[in-house]
């Protein structure tokens, strides 16, 4: 069902590295014009020129996704280099791990402001622009914690998460006859996202992660709702690795 990307235009924020850099990967590799947004513009580069050496389209956009006016410049840019935007699929998060009773309330703002506000700004920045054209893809990353509380430790990612599945399911109610929304809630991937836990709780974390799948896994899962035809709404993903439980 390549058909059913090929051509597209796809914005993947934190696409610098894991679950983002390999979906860019992936969808260029099926004909897909991809635009990766991140923080770190080197690393963006790399994935960049590594599909350019494929044969395939992209383009870097350095971003901080807690910033409303950037995320808002960045679409526009997008809509000016390549004519259009199709999918936006909000990758960028934080999983810093940590006991509530730490009370690390610096913590508690980052994963809200990444994993929840950035959410909303890049709907807010995309939607209008899929409502005008009539269509539209929105896939944003949750977890297998935002169905099920991780605690102790993960509650306020789990709080963030919760929320952007919540969301999702709600704006797919809302504007569901003309664009497209899907929650993808994976276990324990491979990806920089264990290492944003620090303190006592780190090496819980890695141990956690001894078990996780390849970010490829996921890649093919978004691939798989986006290549569906436009009739098809593919609304929620949960995918885990074999042995994990929670």
């Amino acid at each position: 069902m390549t058909k059913g990307i090929e051509g597209k235009v796809v914005l993947i924020t934190g696409g610098s590295t894991g679950i983002g850099a390999e979906t860019a990967r992936l969808l260029a590799e099926r004909g897909a014009k991809v635009a990766i947004a991140a923080r770190r513009k080197d690393k963006l580069d790399e994935v960049v020129a590594q599909i350019a050496e494929n044969g395939g389209t992209a383009r870097a956009y350095a971003l901080d996704v807690t910033d409303k006016s950037a995320v808002q410049s960045v679409v526009a840019a997008i809509v000016a280099d390549f004519g259009r935007l199709e999918v936006l699929i909000n990758n960028a998060g934080l999983m810093p791990i940590r006991p509530m009773a730490e009370v690390n309330t610096d913590e508690w703002d980052q994963m809200i402001d990444v994993n929840l506000k950035g959410t909303l700004y890049g709907i807010a920045a995309a939607l209008p622009g899929f409502l005008e054209q009539g269509s539209g893809h929105i896939i944003n990353l949750s977890s297998v914690a935002g169905i099920k509380v991780f605690a102790p430790g993960g509650t306020v990612y789990s709080g963030t998460k919760f929320a952007v599945s919540a969301i999702s399911e709600g704006l797919r109610q809302e504007v569901g006859e003309k664009v497209r929304v899907t929650s993808i809630e994976p276990g324990a991937v491979e990806s920089d996202l264990k290492f944003t836990t620090s303190g006592t709780a780190a090496e819980t974390v890695l141990d956690f992660y001894k078990q996780a799948i390849p970010a490829a896994s996921v890649a093919r899962a978004i691939a798989f709702a986006v290549e569906q035809p436009d009739d098809v709404d593919v609304n929620a993903i949960v995918i885990r690795p074999t042995a994990q439980q929670f």
